[in-house]
């Protein structure tokens, strides 16, 4: 009978426990898989260039000289790269990561290649880490389907964009535990805090990328409760 007891005991101490937890988590989590992160870089550089992957991307999105642009998962730099090209000594990228060993990459690149107009931000799942009204426009390039906390990471990105700011998702179209995220649930996610989709446009490589309206001061998600209620009634699934 004590044994039983004490199984009991522990039994509710461990249902208390976890109740505890979810309520404690501030943030939802998406209702899907994430994938692992697995490498700094999707695939061989000259092969993305060979594609002009990159060029077209900065093309759809008009990136210009004096612009400020944060590569969200900017891995080694591939981004980066053309970017701080692309801006000038005037603008300026946001090389932005989570992983230690990524963002050591990063850094010695940026020393070695003389990129003066790249801040290295490190990051963590739920949060770019990223100045208020600091950027134009924010790119996530094969990595959306990576992030573990994306609701907390859009909510805090939402404030760092300037009047106009615009978010660009670059993917495949495939299961989220696969490294690829399906379009409708992208636009899903994103429309929950308040995104807007402006356009989609096909990669030579058969990837996707999808610009949103990042959303103005009245439209941002107010803290985490806003967050949770939105995300909710949008009840977005794979």
């Amino acid at each position: 009978m004590m044994r039983t007891f004490v199984m009991l005991g522990v039994a509710m101490l461990f249902s208390t426990t976890s109740a505890a937890a979810q309520n404690a988590r501030e943030f939802p989590l998406p209702n899907r898989p994430v994938s692992r992160i697995v490498a700094p870089r999707w695939v061989d550089e000259e092969d993305r260039d060979a594609f002009g992957e990159a060029e077209k991307v900065m093309a759809v999105l008009g990136i210009k000289a004096g612009q400020r642009v944060a590569d969200i998962g900017a891995g080694d730099g591939y981004y980066v790269r053309h970017l701080s090209d692309r801006v000038g000594a005037t603008g300026l990228v946001y090389g932005q990561d989570i992983e230690p060993r990524y963002l050591e990459l990063l850094r010695d690149r940026v020393t070695s290649s003389g990129w003066r107009n790249v801040s290295v931000v490190e990051g963590t799942p739920g949060d770019p880490r990223l100045p208020a009204a600091s950027i134009d426009v924010a790119l996530m390039i094969h990595m959306y389907h990576e992030i573990s906390d994306p609701f907390a990471l859009l909510h805090r990105l939402s404030p760092a964009f300037r009047a106009g700011g615009r978010l660009a998702i670059l993917d495949q179209d495939g299961p989220t535990d696969r490294h690829g995220t399906p379009p409708r649930l992208l636009a899903c996610e994103l429309g929950a805090l308040g995104y807007v989709r402006v356009r989609r446009d096909e990669m030579p490589d058969g990837a996707y990328l999808i610009t949103f309206r990042a959303p103005d001061a009245a439209n941002r998600t107010k803290d985490a409760a806003d967050v949770r209620a939105r995300v909710a009634a949008a009840n977005c699934r794979p």
